[in-house]
Parts: C-alpha cells; structure tokens; sequence
C-alpha cells in the first residue's frame, strides 16, 4: 500500500470538512436541508480525521491517558451534538431542546448495539459460520456498562436526571479507567490512513496527529450548532418529526466512522477487535455522555435545583435504552455473540423503531389499542424478559460479569500486525486499549 493511496481519504475527509467550515467562518445562511448535508458532511468528514489521530496518538502516550483521552476525543462529533442541545435547553427551559438532547443520547447508545454490534456478528457468521469472541480483558468494559446500566433503571425510575446522577456516571467511567489501566500494553492493528501517520519519524508524526485534532475539533463545534438547527428546521419545513430526525440522523452522522472501521475490522477476519471497540464506545457513551448532560445543563441554567426537564416520553426512552444495554449484556456474559443473539438484538431494534410510526399510520391495527409510547414500553419488557430468561437459563454466566472489576495479567490478548502486509512503509502499531 503506497503513500498516495493512504493520503488520499485524509485529503477527501479535509475537503468534505472545508464546506461547512467556509459557511460557518463567512455567515452563510442556506436553507434548513441543505444545512443539514453542508454541516452533517464536516462532521463527518472531521470524525473520520479524529479516528485517524487518536490510532496515531497512541503511540505516544501513556496506555492509562490513551484510555481516557483517546476514548472521549473519538466520540467528539457525538459529544459536541448532545452537548449544544442541553447548553440550549438550560437557556431556554420552556423549549424541547432537552428533549432532543435526550433522543440524540438514546439514538446513539441504541445504534450502537441494535446495529452495529449486530451487524458484525452476522458479517462474521457469513465469512465463517462462527460466532464473535471477545478476548477476556473485554470483561472490564462489560462490568462496567452493566453497573451503568442498573444505574440508568433507577434513573428511569426515580423520574429524573439530577447533578449527582452526572456524577455517579462520571464516576463509574472513572473507576473503569484506573481499572483498565492496568491492563498489559499490547500491539493492536492501524487501519488506513493511521499507518501513514505512525510511519512518520517521531516529531513529524507528533505535528501531524496535533495538526489533524485541532482541525477535526474545530470542524466539528464550527459546525455543531448549524447541523442541530438544520435538523430541526428540516422538521419544521417537511413535517417530519423532529424528535425522531434527532434521535436517528445526528448519531449515523457522528458515529459512522467507528462504525465504518469495526465492520472494515469484521470483513478482515478481526471481528473480535471490532466488538470490543464498539463496546468501550457503547461504554464510554452511556456513562461520559450521560453524565455531562445534567452538568452541561446546570452551568447553562446557572442552577443545580433543578434538573434537565424530561417528560414520560424521554422517561421510555432512557427505560427503553437500558433494557436493551441490559439485554446486551447479559448475551456477552460468555464473551461471545453468535448469530442468534444478533438478530435477536437487530430484530428487537427494528420492531422498536418501526412499531411506533406503524402505529401512528394504523392506529387501528394497534395490538391491546397501544399507542407509540406504550409500545416502547412494551419493547422495554421484552428486551428484559429475554435477559431474565438467559440468566436463569444458565446463571452462572453472571460469574464472568463479577471477574470485570479487576485484571488479570494472564489475560494478555495476542498481538498484531499493521494491516496491510504489502505496505513498504515502516511498520507501526498502536496500542488496543482504546
């Protein structure tokens, strides 16, 4: 692989990103739509830059801040979309600002299993009719998702998102790093464009990661606020739901290069590399992300006495979203996802995206009379029992969830090579804890 090739998508995602820059810089106003395509593009073309940069910064930090850094400046472009719409909720209560700010949270955590995990066990099962292996040390990741997600219960419970909620997420991301940190450094596979940059001598490649962060970060809040008002417009203009625009269109935009990656990762044979990236994401995104929402909003409002306001709807949601990451959990306990488990979760999200719309087109067709909201609650139960019902098929599976909060030295996963193996460059690796 020579160096034009790997040049050539760090070229297109700076051109795709330069658009939006330009109209934001020079106060362009186009129409909602367009808006939407202009700002949606930089964003994503900025995130597939930042995935490159923090593959090449690994290199030349400490796994433990590898973790903690890397991790949250991956999922930035998600970060800075949820984050301008809780900062507008604290400015204008009486808005629905915070109930978009929940659909985008809930939207990217229930992408990120319902289709993403999903998709890379049935793209494996194709290639080799076998199931997705997790290696043990992924078991730190899970322990930790499945304690925010009992977390998230009683958030839905209690009715309410408060400050001290922020606070245990935060905190509960926080132990998984110290705990995680303490896993062997292992060599891990550079994809793409980060092979350039890792080959580069030291001080070169250091500029250049630097460099393609601070453009890809500026890119991205340059044009967070018009792509989430675009959306919104667009909903205005066309009569299409807003909530749903927010809650589906702003995650496949800020997330598709993860997603991109992992499934390049599975049609390679590395599925069980793509899983675990999707799965420190998925972790990262429902205890960072979730925690900085009552914060965010409490620094815009000038208050911590009252917290982000959420009706029953955005309640189902969060209800809804830790059903499913329950659910999840419980089907990796045995550090595997097989075909089954799969289309059970891409079924679930399917009949939880579409019964809804379908209901509201044909009312009468509704089973028990439900309308859209209760049929999210009945998706609730069902991703619950289903996790009830594999717990008591085999209870022991709960052992290897406890075995997440502390490490193992033995648990050393194998190392690997730089992709690529016709490359001419030098070799480079990175470091998998991401």
């Amino acid at each position: 692989m020579n160096r034009t090739r790997l040049m050539i998508p760090i070229v297109i995602a700076v051109l795709v990103t330069l658009p939006g820059i330009v109209m934001r810089l020079a106060g362009i106003h186009l129409s909602p739509p367009m808006t939407v395509i202009v700002a949606g593009a930089a964003v994503m073309g900025a995130s597939f830059l930042l995935l490159w940069a923090c593959d090449a910064a690994q290199e030349d930090i400490s796994q433990t801040l590898a973790l903690a850094i890397v991790a949250l400046i991956a999922v930035l472009p998600e970060y800075a979309v949820d984050m301008y719409f809780t900062w507008q909720a604290g400015q204008n209560p009486q808005g629905d600002y915070a109930h978009y700010a929940i659909a985008n949270m809930t939207g990217a955590n229930r992408l990120l299993i319902g289709v993403a995990w999903a998709l890379i066990a049935v793209i494996y099962w194709f290639k080799t009719r076998k199931a997705v292996t997790l290696e043990k040390d992924r078991r730190t990741e899970l322990f930790f998702l499945g304690m925010a997600t009992v977390y998230a219960f009683f958030i839905a419970i209690k009715g309410s998102l408060q400050w001290y909620d922020g606070v245990v997420f935060v905190a509960i991301y926080i132990w998984y790093i110290v705990i995680a940190g303490k896993r062997p450094c292992t060599d891990c596979e550079a994809e793409g464009p980060a092979i350039l940059l890792l080959a580069l001598p030291k001080v070169p490649r250091r500029v250049a990661t630097v460099t393609l962060f601070l453009f890809a970060a500026g890119a991205i809040l340059a044009n967070a606020e018009p792509f989430c008002e675009g959306l919104i417009g667009t909903g205005t203009a066309f009569g299409i739901n807003k909530f749903l625009l927010v809650q589906w269109l702003a995650p496949v935009a800020s997330e598709a290069p993860e997603f991109v990656v992992a499934i390049m990762f599975a049609l390679r044979g590395k599925a069980g590399l793509a899983l675990g990236s999707l799965l420190s994401c998925k972790l990262n995104q429902w205890t960072l992300l979730v925690g900085m929402i009552p914060g965010v909003y409490a620094l815009s409002a000038k208050t911590l006495r009252h917290p982000i306001p959420m009706d029953s709807l955005q309640m189902h949601e969060i209800l809804l979203t830790a059903a499913q990451s329950i659910l999840a959990v419980v089907l990796l306990l045995k550090m595997r996802l097989n075909i089954g488990s799969a289309i059970l979760l891409l079924g679930l999200f399917v009949g939880q995206f579409l019964a809804p719309s379908f209901i509201a087109a044909f009312p009468n067709s509704a089973p028990l009379g439900l309308h859209g909201e209760q049929v999210h609650q009945l998706f609730s139960i069902m991703y619950i029992t289903c996790a009830v019902a594999l717990i008591l098929e085999s209870p022991g599976r709960l052992r290897t969830l406890w075995k997440g909060w502390m490490v193992d030295p033995d648990d050393r996963p194998p190392s690997c090579k730089v992709a690529g193996d016709e490359m001419t460059l030098p070799e480079a690796h990175v470091t998998a804890n991401r």
